[in-house]
């Protein structure tokens, strides 16, 4: 007879933002907070390994956590800059550590809810329940949700894009920030390792988040992103004296290639976060595409419903902009830095944004097509309609 310890509700897959988000709202559910819950991570959730920026246009769900916010973007290309005051949105910034112990503080007042520390080897699915197997045992529940890779698809330099970046939290000797002005893509680099620009995200007068990214079909030298962040930080931002608080690196897809919600022939087991395709195709952003998500699948689970995650029509056709979108840049038809710069100089950011989120409507997509030139984003998306 098996173990009752290794029979669970549900079994989350992964502690990442994904993870410990769904985690987060199951135990705000007062119809699911006692279901026996097993969340299973190779590592503990211990230090300040990323940072999560996103927008959105009223208090959110971690509204309590975000780190600063920014009112005021600013775009820069080589001829010219776009500083813009928001109407619609705030840009938000989150820090791991502090999603991490809010998360997991909740969580330790539920004896219900376990913890593993283990490698996931193998997660399967057999009639009504589903599989997880690790290094060291063996889990059923009625559901797993899987945000590890298991089940990604099949990516390479031919269908994807990685976004790859390395940030630093800086802190100037002198006063130097505007701590109201977010620069969220500063172009005014050289484009010769593909799209490539830098974020400045100032928290205070002497404090910031200074992040070197790119859009490429490969990673840099580790040294590349070093000499690219000293070399902005003294040139383009004027900074000699400075210590460097923390600093992360990351590396996102940006792909062609079909991530499921719900793996063929495993249909206990669901996909979220990236594995699910909640990453944004054509920018890298999650966050808020992870909240959507998980708050679809709290809903469904309330209402004693088999859960059913399929792309609404809207959802995709933002999909097919996004593979277009991908479709230009791996195609080389149009450069990263000609096609935002071209968005920015015709376009209000609060439409960018709203583009971005999948939150804009049919006119104002049209509005972004008209600002971009036809022929290379028409062949690019007729060929993402096959």
């Amino acid at each position: 007879m098996e173990n009752r310890d290794t029979i669970y509700d549900y079994i989350i897959a992964g502690s990442g933002c994904a993870g410990l988000s769904l985690l987060y709202r199951m135990l705000r559910s007062s119809k699911l907070q006692t279901k026996k819950i097993l969340v299973i991570d190779k590592s503990e959730k211990t230090s300040n390994d990323r940072t999560w920026c996103f927008w959105e246009n009223s208090p959110g769900l971690f509204q309590s956590i975000v780190a600063h916010q920014w009112n005021t973007l600013e775009f820069i290309s080589t001829d010219f800059t776009n500083q813009s005051d928001l109407k619609d949105y705030s840009y938000k910034m989150i820090n791991g550590i502090d999603f991490y112990n809010l998360v997991l503080g909740l969580a330790k007042g539920f004896e219900n809810v376990s913890f593993l520390n283990e490698s996931i080897e193998y997660i399967n699915s057999e009639g009504i329940q589903a599989i997880v197997e690790t290094d060291k045992g063996k889990y059923t529940a009625e559901y797993v949700f899987n945000s590890t890779s298991l089940f990604h698809p099949k990516m390479s330099t031919e269908n994807t894009l990685l976004q790859h970046f390395e940030g630093w939290v800086i802190k100037a000797k002198e006063p130097c920030f505007n701590s109201k002005v977010a620069t969220l893509m500063d172009f005014s680099l050289s484009q010769k390792n593909g799209a490539t620009f830098m974020y400045v995200l100032p928290t205070s007068d002497r404090e910031a988040l200074v992040e070197y990214t790119l859009f490429s079909e490969q990673l840099l030298d580790k040294e590349a992103y070093r000499d690219a962040l000293e070399s902005y930080i003294k040139n383009n931002l004027q900074i000699k004296d400075y210590t460097i608080l923390h600093k992360e690196f990351g590396v996102i897809p940006m792909s062609l290639a079909q991530f499921e919600r719900a793996p063929s022939d495993h249909k206990r087991v669901i996909n979220i976060g990236t594995a699910g395709g909640y990453t944004k195709a054509s920018s890298g952003y999650t966050f808020q595409f992870i909240q959507k998500n998980t708050e679809q699948i709290i809903d469904q689970l309330e209402k004693n419903q088999v859960l059913m995650l399929q792309a609404s029509f809207r959802e995709k056709m933002f999909q097919w902009y996004d593979r277009t979108l991908i479709d230009v840049m791996l195609s080389k038809k149009m450069a990263g830095k000609e096609i935002f710069s071209l968005m920015f100089k015709k376009l209000t950011t609060d439409k960018i944004l709203a583009f971005l989120a999948n939150e804009s409507t049919l006119l104002e997509d049209m509005k972004i097509m008209y600002s971009l030139p036809l022929k290379p984003f028409f062949t690019s998306g007729i060929k993402q309609l096959r």
